[in-house]
């Protein structure tokens, strides 16, 4: 039976529902769901109180709906579909960034509701958007050359740094096998701010580390202090050693088997690198030069528009752990809330943030994984 006539049935039946006796609406009801083919209990809700109202959605009318979810979603996919508790702080900042590039058109009232969204409707709005990825091999190849003269660091002694002291480690790009040549990524995590920066290697070498340093010492906005790495051979040999003394750079390394005491650069590993560029493999020269556009990208985007929470707090009460993390900021403002970083450096961030169009910037590293990806491997 069709809406429309289920509606017809409806209103002739209903006077006579209403002024029924128990019985008799037993055997009304009987009739309609033989009929219409509805379950009983919405064949009561419509004759008692019309086939339009008994359609209607119970409990809490929707808030969020519309242009709202639809400005949401553009929003959420320019910020790398991060979660809502990274996202909902940043809303107030990046909401008139896009609207100022043109990127984004509200009016008063969609804009107003964006903004007072909590994290968790964020979520829930987004859930059915979200897409989960696989995991990737590790390429650690144990160093043994001055591994003793190179002083451990473990991850509970990070507190209270200031910017400038990075963990290292690479990323190989090498698919579901580690045979042969493959490229890889360099990533560099600040500790304080959590300033991140890639970079390709196209040959797995020491000379390439070292030459990434320099690049690396180009683009921080504050002085390298030191580096923290594993006991990869890539960086425990000679050249590296060598480098950070002559440039006075404090090198550490972490325990070996423990990836807790890396844990930053870890987890920018699975957050910057694979959740951008992914799990394949590539060791062509039109992969790496768009691998390196993508880096460049991503320079940008983590740095100014992907908020990240820090760990402030941790404690035991039985088997239970309790942590609490601090209001999600990117490392651009936690850049600039630090005193140890200059005016100058700051000066410079501030002037490289206004020129800068998140939705561009997604667009571009988007188009070059789009180019990644159909490459053959």
């Amino acid at each position: 039976m069709s809406r429309e006539g289920k509606r017809e049935v409806v209103e002739r039946l209903r006077h006579r529902y209403l002024q029924a006796g128990r019985v008799e609406k037993s055997k009304i009801l009987d009739e309609f769901v033989a009929l219409s083919g509805i379950h009983r209990k919405s064949a009561i809700r419509a004759l008692r109180q019309g086939y339009e109202r008994g359609r209607e959605r119970r409990g809490r009318k929707r808030v969020y709906t519309g242009s709202v979810v639809a400005a949401l979603v553009e929003v959420w996919r320019v910020c790398g579909c991060i979660c809502g508790k990274r996202l909902q702080p940043f809303l107030p900042e990046v909401v008139p960034i896009l609207e100022q590039h043109g990127e984004l058109q509200l009016d008063d009232e969609s804009r107003q509701l964006l903004l007072q969204m909590s994290a968790a409707t964020i979520d829930r709005k987004l859930q059915r958007f979200r897409q989960q990825q696989g995991r990737g091999l590790s390429t650690t190849k144990p160093g043994t050359l001055l591994k003793q003269s190179i002083p451990l660091r473990t991850f509970a002694e990070w507190d209270d740094v200031q910017p400038g002291f990075l963990e290292m480690d690479l990323v190989a790009h090498c698919g579901e096998t580690t045979v042969g040549q493959y490229l890889n990524t360099l990533t560099a995590t600040d500790i304080a701010t959590g300033w991140t920066e890639c970079f390709l290697l196209r040959h797995r070498s020491q000379l390439a580390v070292a030459a990434a340093m320099d690049d690396l010492r180009r683009r921080l906005p504050f002085p390298l202090l030191g580096i923290d790495c594993d006991n990869d051979s890539v960086f425990i040999n000679g050249t590296l050693k060598r480098y950070c003394e002559e440039n006075q750079i404090t090198f550490t390394r972490s325990r070996p088997w423990k990836k807790n005491d890396q844990a930053w650069v870890e987890q920018k590993n699975g957050a910057v690198v694979r959740g951008t560029v992914g799990y394949r493999r590539y060791v062509s020269p039109e992969a790496a030069c768009l691998l390196e556009a993508i880096h460049a990208d991503l320079h940008a985007y983590v740095n100014f528009f992907q908020p990240v929470h820090k760990l402030i707090e941790k404690r035991r009460d039985g088997a239970k752990i309790y942590k609490r993390y601090d209001i999600a900021q990117t490392p651009h403002q936690r850049a600039m809330a630090q005193p140890s970083v200059s005016t100058f450096c700051k000066a410079q961030l501030r002037h490289e943030y206004r020129q800068l169009n998140p939705a561009q910037l997604r667009r571009q590293i988007d188009d070059n994984l789009r180019r990644l990806r159909h490459l053959p491997e």
